[in-house]
């Protein structure tokens, strides 16, 4: 008969927790079937049914937050192998085995080694199995049971935010809602009432209430003013145990602020108001604000002005700031002092937003009085027109009166007026004004065609007080007459073939008329008297203002006449009849069969205007000539550069280095490298003058390098007795400036600075000390020094 094993769970009550035992699902893990398994829990037995290899497993619960100073006791392993002879070893395994459970090898206690948060987790999954000591092996399957962490009451409520802001309008209903607020309990909502939370307001009562269940936030007082108050601060608390004492709780902050609805009408803060306003005062001009009050804000505090009555109505406008919530009453007609010095208005402020629901609370506008006082001030004349308009015939004589400007003082000491011409206006002076009665002369001669309109302006302004005047502009039409002949549109010259045929056209004549005709021009042609009968062409009007010119005989003889001055009379039908005597130059040509001119007496007819070929030959041979001279003027301004600059003994020209650095002297050792001027080999001695050609070449000589040790003054005196002995020298005047004087130096400062100021001052003897070099430089101004003597 074949032996089956099965584990037995013991379960322990323990102190000060204890373990509970329930039944787990069904698992597929091959234990020997068996029919049977008896386990043992406390003082009681219970029997678990199995079928086939499943096991029917317990788990254990273990409570959370273990305070205890022994390991926490979870149960007992038990295998039915187990002779308790040692032989078999029980072996853990799964989620926290080995480190947070442990379990005795030897009796298959299990223990938790730490305190246990079911927050942090809830459940763990282990493996038991039974194991032969001495070989190892398995002597049972392994098999799975868990521990669940039960639940205790060690988390409060905490609020998803630390602060709420919530907003409603005022004047709201009992019951409306705010805003809901919302607590967490991180406890097993699935066990007892540690997750049950409860809310209930501690601060706000009593504008506003809260759910208990759900955290709703709902006002509780009816009409709450945002005049009154606007914030509001509600402190709610979440408890959990059901909101049984012994429960944790958490509170949250609630800011609620009350928005504005229109719920107050504007009202004027008194209800007469009284403004000053000059009668100069310009148009749209501000005459003064007035504001009604309105305790509501933004939108609701807008405010609309206007006038509903009173004598102002039309002479006045209101309108609103709106960054300021003012009425500001500005002028919409001019004033008048003379004519009413006094306007009373109704202005009346209304709300743009009114809210139908506070209708009740009574109308949402408010009226006042305005009183308005117009100020005399001292006005400039006014003219009885804005402009005039005046018309004058171009043939009026001089000084003729063509209209009259008129003027008056407003004020009621109606001041006598002057008048007179702008003469910015009027520069020819033209037109001139009677300064008291402001008629209008002319002072010159008008013409129509030179100018139609002239436009003027008069100034009128008081006698006592020339600073007030006015101006007005009068614009004058020069009306036309008949003044002007009329004239050809264009200068007529033409020719006739001498093969002409007789009555042939050859030309056709129009003309102008400077005048202006209401009805049109109409122009009249003749031939003057004097060459209606002699002359060798007819002239036909064709009544249309133009006239053709025909010939009269049949051939023209050019080498007899070759040219014709035919005289045309034109006429107007203008009054006074007006006409003038043109003249048409007809010249005899040549023409071919077909009547185009071939050859003419007259070369303006046939040739395009411009120079001839001679002119154009003799403009091209002065340019060629221009060329010449300059280039030659080059060549010789090059050939002068080549030449030397000393041609002869007597041009010296001193050449002088000038070096505008000045050093420390001796003792500056650091300005300079002293090394140089000891090192010969350093100095290209091998350079020559470009400005002259030498005359003779030498190689130049090299001297031994002096010491280290070497005195400069030495060095510098060696140097100038060697270069006045060389006969290698360049023969020209070569000043050196050598910058060792400064402090301490025994040469003193060289700078020319410090000379003498005239030349009269120098003794120039010591040149001839210096040697061969400096003879001529001696010579030259001890010749000087001989003339002044003599």
């Amino acid at each position: 008969m074949r032996t089956y094993h099965c584990f037995w769970l013991l379960f322990w009550a323990g102190q000060p927790h204890q373990s509970f035992l329930t039944p787990l699902s069904k698992r597929t893990s091959g234990f020997p079937e068996k029919e049977k398994v008896l386990v043992l829990s406390g003082n009681s037995r219970q029997d678990l049914h199995r079928s086939k290899r499943s096991w029917m497993w317990n788990q254990f619960f273990l409570l959370e937050e273990y305070t205890g100073t022994d390991y926490q006791y979870v149960g007992k392993l038990h295998s039915d192998q187990d002779k308790g002879d040692g032989s078999l070893k029980y072996i853990l395994s799964g989620d926290g085995a080995g480190d947070l459970f442990i379990i005795n090898e030897n009796t298959g206690d299990i223990q938790a080694t730490k305190r246990l948060d079911r927050e942090e987790k809830p459940v763990y999954i282990l493996r038991a199995q039974a194991v032969n000591r001495r070989t190892g092996r398995p002597v049972e399957p392994e098999s799975e049971f868990i521990i669940k962490i039960h639940d205790i009451n060690d988390n409060e409520p905490m609020f998803t935010k630390d602060v709420y802001n919530a907003s409603i309008p005022e004047m709201s209903d009992v019951g409306t809602f705010v805003v809901q607020v919302t607590a967490t309990d991180a406890d097993d909502p699935t066990y007892g009432n540690s997750a049950k939370v409860v809310y209930s307001i501690l601060q706000g009562q009593p504008y506003f209430s809260v759910e208990s269940e759900t955290g709703i936030i709902k006002t509780a007082l009816l009409n709450m003013d945002r005049e009154n108050r606007e914030q509001y601060q509600v402190v709610i608390q979440a408890k959990d145990m059901g909101g049984q004492m012994g429960g944790l709780s958490g509170t949250t902050t609630v800011n609620i602020t009350l928005t504005d609805v229109n719920d107050n009408p504007p009202r004027f803060p008194q209800s007469t108001y009284q403004f000053r306003a000059p009668e100069s005062t310009p148009l749209d001009s501000p005459v003064g604000r007035i504001k009604a009050n309105d305790a509501d804000v933004d939108e609701n505090a807008e405010i609309e002005y206007s006038i509903t009555e009173g004598d102002g109505y039309d002479m006045f406008g209101i309108t609103t700031d709106k960054d300021t919530q003012e009425g500001i009453i500005t002028v919409k007609k001019a004033l008048d002092f003379e004519s009413k010095n006094l306007y009373i208005l109704k202005v009346e402020a209304t709300n743009t937003h009114v809210d139908p629901r506070f209708l009740y609370l009574g109308p949402f506008k408010d009226s006042a009085t305005v009183r308005i006082q117009v100020e005399d001030v001292d006005e400039p004349p006014m003219f009885s027109r804005p402009a005039y308009i005046m018309e004058v015939k171009e043939d009026v004589p001089i000084n003729s009166v063509i209209g009259t400007v008129t003027a008056q003082d407003p004020d009621a000491a109606k001041n006598p007026v002057k008048y007179s011409v702008d003469r910015h206006t009027d520069m020819d002076r033209v037109f001139n004004i009677n300064s008291g009665n402001g008629s209008i002369f002319t002072s010159k001669p008008l013409d129509r065609e030179t100018l139609l309109w002239h436009n003027i302006t008069v100034i009128a302004a008081e006698i006592n007080n020339p600073k007030q005047s006015s101006r007005v502009p009068v614009f004058i039409k020069v009306l036309d007459v008949n003044d002007n002949a009329p004239e050809f549109a264009m200068f007529y010259e033409t020719f006739v073939c001498e093969n002409a045929k007789a009555e042939q056209l050859i030309q056709t004549l129009s003309a102008v008329d400077k005048d202006d005709s209401y009805n049109g021009h109409q122009f009249s042609f003749s031939l003057a008297p004097e060459a209606a009968s002699s002359s060798n062409f007819t002239l036909q009007d064709n009544r249309d203002n133009t006239a053709g010119i025909f010939t009269r005989k049949t051939r023209y003889n050019r080498h007899e006449t070759s040219t014709y001055f035919l005289p045309v009379v034109i006429s107007d039908n203008d009054y006074p009849i007006q006409s003038s005597t043109e003249t048409v130059t007809i010249r005899v040509c040549a023409c071919d069969h077909r009547g185009k001119m071939l050859s003419c007496n007259a070369e303006a007819l046939i040739h395009p205007t411009g120079l001839s070929t001679g002119a154009l030959i003799a403009i091209l041979l002065c340019i060629i000539i221009l060329l010449v001279t300059v280039v030659l003027f080059a060549a010789l301004r090059r050939q002068r550069k080549k030449e030397p600059l000393i041609i002869s003994k007597e041009d010296i020209r001193d050449n002088i280095v000038s070096y505008n650095d000045e050093g420390g002297g001796e003792e500056d050792t650091q300005a300079f490298d002293i090394g140089t001027l000891r090192n010969p080999e350093a100095i290209d001695d091998n350079k020559l003058r470009r400005d002259i050609v030498p005359e003779t070449l030498f190689m130049p000589r090299r001297t031994a390098t002096a010491r280290d040790n070497t005195d400069v003054r030495d060095f510098i005196n060696q140097r100038l007795k060697e270069n006045d002995t060389d006969p290698t020298a360049p023969p020209y005047d070569s000043l050196a400036t050598y910058a060792y004087e400064g402090n301490g130096s025994v040469a003193e400062s060289l700078s020319s600075l410090e000379s003498v100021t005239t030349d009269g001052d120098q003794d120039y003897d010591y040149l001839s000390d210096w040697g061969p070099r400096f003879k001529k430089l001696a010579d030259m101004y001890g010749s000087m020094d001989s003339d002044k003597d003599s």
